[in-house]
C-alpha cells in the first residue's frame, strides 16, 4: 500500500506541474506558437473606394490626361484653304489658254495662270471657266470639275505659272450641238474677279449633255 501511495502522489505532482506550465505559456502571449513581440495579423492594405483611390485620407492622384487629335475643318486627306494673305489675287495674275493637244477623240487645253506681281503667292484648287460671246454673255454651260485628282498648293514666285487641264470630247464625235465662243472668263481659285482670255479653240458643246468640258486642279508649270 505504501508503494501505491507513493506512485499516486508522483502522478498527481506531475499532473499539477504540467497544468502550471501550460498556464504560463498561455498567459505569455495568448496565442500558441507566437514569439515575443510578433503580430501574426495580416498587414492592412489601403482601402479603395468606388473610384479606385485610397479612402484613408491620402490625396487621390490625378489621372494622366489622354491626348486627343485635333480635328480640322477639312475632309480626310485634304489641305486647308490657302490663307488670303498668301493667295494670288486676280489683279496679280495673267491668264492664257494653251494650244490644243488632241488625242483619242479628246480636245486638251491648258488654262494657265502666271504670277505677274513682284512677290510670291499661291494658288490652290480649280479655276472658274466660262465660255462667253463678244458681249460677255455665257454661250455654253460652265465646265465641271474633274474627280479623282488631288488638290495641291502651288507656290508661284514672280513670273512662275500654274496650269489646269481643260478637256472635252470632240463635238463632231459626240454629235452635240455647238457654239463658237469669243472668249473665256478665267477666275482664279477663291477669287471673284475674272480675267478675260480670247478663245481660239474652235467649237464647244452648248448642251451640257455631251462633250461637257472638265477642268482639273492647278498644278505647277504651264502644261506645255
Amino acid at each position: 500500500m505504501t508503494h501505491r501511495k507513493v506512485l499516486l502522489a508522483a502522478i498527481a505532482c506531475c499532473t499539477a506541474l504540467a497544468a502550471a506550465l501550460t498556464g504560463c505559456a498561455s498567459a505569455d502571449d495568448g496565442t500558441a506558437g507566437s514569439g515575443p513581440g510578433t503580430d501574426n495579423s495580416a498587414s492592412p492594405s489601403p482601402a479603395t473606394g468606388s473610384s479606385g483611390g485610397p479612402t484613408d485620407g491620402s490625396p487621390t492622384p490625378s489621372p494622366t490626361p489622354t491626348p486627343t487629335a485635333s480635328v480640322g475643318t477639312g475632309t480626310a486627306g485634304s489641305v486647308p484653304a490657302v490663307p488670303a494673305s498668301t493667295r494670288c489675287h486676280s489683279s496679280e495674275l495673267r491668264a492664257s489658254i494653251g494650244p490644243d493637244h488632241p488625242g483619242a477623240g479628246q480636245e486638251n487645253f491648258a488654262v494657265v495662270l502666271t504670277n505677274g506681281s513682284h512677290h510670291t503667292c499661291t494658288v490652290y484648287g480649280f479655276p472658274g471657266v466660262a465660255f462667253v460671246n463678244g458681249a460677255g454673255d455665257a454661250v455654253a454651260p460652265d465646265p465641271v470639275r474633274s474627280t479623282g485628282q488631288e488638290k495641291v498648293v502651288v507656290t508661284l514666285t514672280p513670273g512662275a505659272s500654274a496650269w489646269s487641264s481643260l478637256t472635252f470630247t470632240n463635238p463632231a464625235l459626240s454629235g452635240a450641238t455647238t457654239v463658237t465662243p469669243a472668249a473665256v472668263l478665267v477666275t482664279p481659285p477663291d477669287e471673284t474677279k475674272s480675267i478675260t482670255v480670247r478663245w481660239t479653240g474652235g467649237r464647244v458643246s452648248n448642251t451640257g449633255k455631251a462633250s461637257v468640258p472638265q477642268v482639273s486642279p492647278f498644278r505647277p508649270g504651264n502644261g506645255g
